[in-house]
């Protein structure tokens, strides 16, 4: 099979009409009536029922169709990659990050990429609520945790590792846990992303009770600071209130699980210049002793 007969079969087909193919394609209907003939006759077998009204594809067409429009978008790929190679990035980029990321990175970050590229403009959203970038019309979606839907394209940023932490009045109130075991003794801040009966322990359940639960990190750790229990928190935002005694850091050799950052999109296909361009700079500038380098 030819790129032209390829091409010329999913033009018929999409748009159900010899003539609006042809006229699409600069042909004649018989060039392309002639080339339809060719293309069964060459395979051994009919792809499309047609009659003076209407076209319909046969069993074996429509498997062979579905492979030739693979093929197009394959092809229509491959030249807007090499087109893009040409091209700086441009245009609006649209953004949804959570509070906390974008606060203390996400700023720095989209300000330094449109420096480096004029051409960019950007608006941004800092939410804490769940995004659907497709839904929404976002170019990429920065969330915490990996998404539901499997039809959007989730990279993974980075992993941040999280350690208990609790204030020291709270410690001289109830006691300093020593063991996963003396938390059934503690009050527990959880976030959205813990199990709201048991703590946040990986490979371990135990349950606790649920003093607090809220859906921002930075709240969390301001209200284990008041004393309100023990949290689960990311290390990159506690490594300051430590150093102040604000914090102190409980049972380091306890693993928890990583706090994940995702930056979601609807598809790499045909994935715009700009947003690939942006994922490349987020990833080289995150902080190397949390992230997590992975490929495209």
């Amino acid at each position: 099979m030819s790129l032209d007969d390829a091409q010329v079969f999913t033009r018929v087909v999409e748009l159900h009409s010899f003539t609006q193919a042809a006229t699409s394609l600069g042909m004649q209907k018989s060039t392309v009536s002639r080339r339809i003939v060719m293309l069964e006759e060459r395979l051994g077998v009919r792809l499309l029922n047609r009659t003076t009204r209407k076209l319909r594809l046969t069993e074996v067409g429509q498997a062979y169709y579905e492979r030739c429009r693979q093929i197009m978008l394959d092809f229509a790929e491959a030249e807007q990659a090499v087109m893009q190679l040409q091209r700086a990035p441009s245009g609006l980029l649209r953004i949804t990050a959570p509070i906390e990321f974008g606060q203390m990175f996400l700023g720095q970050t989209v300000g330094a990429f449109m420096r480096e590229y004029p051409q960019i403009s950007a608006e941004i959203e800092i939410t804490s609520r769940s995004v659907d970038p497709v839904e929404e019309g976002v170019d990429i979606a920065i969330m915490v945790g990996q998404p539901q839907d499997s039809t959007l394209i989730a990279r993974k940023l980075f992993e941040s590792s999280r350690r208990f932490y609790a204030s020291p009045e709270y410690l001289a109130i109830y006691g300093v846990p020593m063991s996963t075991a003396d938390l059934s003794a503690h009050r527990a801040i959880l976030l959205p992303q813990d199990h709201p009966r048991y703590w946040p322990l990986k490979g371990e359940q135990r349950p606790c009770h649920c003093a607090l639960s809220c859906n921002n990190i930075t709240f969390a750790r301001e209200a284990a600071i008041a004393g309100a229990g023990i949290a689960g928190l990311p290390r990159m935002l506690c490594r300051e209130v430590v150093e102040s005694g604000q914090l102190v850091e409980l049972m380091p050799e306890v693993a928890l699980p990583m706090g994940e950052l995702y930056a979601v999109y609807p598809s790499r296909r045909f994935q715009a210049m700009k947003v690939r361009a942006f994922l490349d700079f987020v990833i080289q500038r995150l902080p190397p002793d949390d992230r997590e380098m992975l490929e495209p």
